[in-house]
């Protein structure tokens, strides 16, 4: 008869199972503990179904109760502040690792008595360097990304690493509707030499009906027609110019291996709360040759080169 795995772990997802990030992080997860653990996922659809949040987080606790899982993996701010928060943090014995948190762990209370995990940080500076080898002339940088939590996140990383910038951040805009974020984006074309695009999927459109990711970026990038940049690798093939991408093994594979940890009986306030700093280079060469970028060749070393989406 075949052993049954030693260990039982659910995974919840903040976002939807084909979004690109999950399917990453879930990857990783599965490359590291398959054989050893029974693994279950949950989904929140949190992107795209605003509404049933709460009863999505209800279903995922049911789901832990029923499951009875050993640890615990909670990707992305939502698992946190809709699931784990409310019904696992300093509730249960159980450890729970997150991944993908833009938040300070402040935010959540964390760490807490069971609670540690990664934070995920967009590579700013880093990039702006990158755009200025690519293009040297960048002197200003607008950021841009649908209102709400994620994006006062991020706002509040420019804001406390600005001064590190080597190049002048103009503004940070939080659109509500499509119609706003085109407007502003041809506000900021007149002030920025490039812009950060961030998250836009499930914006309404002018019918009021969320817009996908790929919809809003490709009408964005023609909006302000210069350089762009952005922090996932899907972004770059709907047209963005370039990312210092975080990939989602990276960070499922790092939570995995501190959920093991836990679980084989090193206690969790011994395994702090830490950060991913590792980040690839991701170029479109289709909106390099569109913009008439021409980069000095040093530029392009180890830097992975990729084409726009039809």
């Amino acid at each position: 008869m075949a052993q049954a795995a030693p260990f039982r772990v659910l995974v919840v997802m903040s976002y939807e199972e084909k979004f690109l990030w999950n399917r990453e992080i879930r990857q990783s997860i599965d490359s590291l503990l398959t054989g050893t653990c029974e693994i279950r996922y949950f989904y929140m659809n949190t992107q795209l179904n605003q509404d049933d949040s709460e009863q999505k987080a209800q279903e995922a606790y049911m789901l832990y109760q029923k499951f009875q899982p050993d640890g615990v993996i909670a990707v992305d701010d939502n698992a946190q502040s809709m699931f784990v928060v409310p019904y696992l943090r300093n509730k249960v014995r159980t450890p729970v690792m997150f991944c993908g948190v833009r938040a300070e762990p402040e935010t959540y209370e964390y760490p807490a008595s069971n609670v540690s995990g990664i934070l995920r940080r967009p590579h700013f500076n880093r990039s702006i360097i990158f755009a200025q080898q690519l293009i040297p002339s960048v002197r200003a940088i607008g950021f841009i990304m649908r209102d709400g939590h994620q994006a006062m996140t991020l706002r509040n990383q420019v804001l406390s690493e600005s001064d590190t910038y080597p190049a002048k951040s103009v503004a940070f805009k939080m659109p509500k509707t499509l119609r706003e974020a085109v407007a502003m984006t041809k506000t900021l074309r007149k002030q920025c030499d490039l812009l950060f695009i961030g998250n836009f999927n499930g914006i309404p459109g002018d019918d009021g009906k969320p817009l996908a990711q790929k919809q809003v970026v490709k009408i964005l990038v023609k909006a302000f027609d210069k350089p762009t940049f952005g922090s996932r690798l899907a972004d770059i093939t709907y047209g963005i110019l370039f990312a210092i991408v975080e990939r989602g093994q990276v960070q499922g594979r790092m939570a995995a291996k501190m959920l093991l940890k836990a679980m084989q009986g090193t206690s969790v306030s011994k395994i702090p709360v830490t950060r991913s700093r590792r980040g690839e280079r991701v170029l479109n060469v289709t909106a390099m040759k569109a913009l008439g970028v021409i980069p000095q060749p040093e530029a392009l070393l180890g830097t992975e080169l990729v084409k726009t989406e039809e």
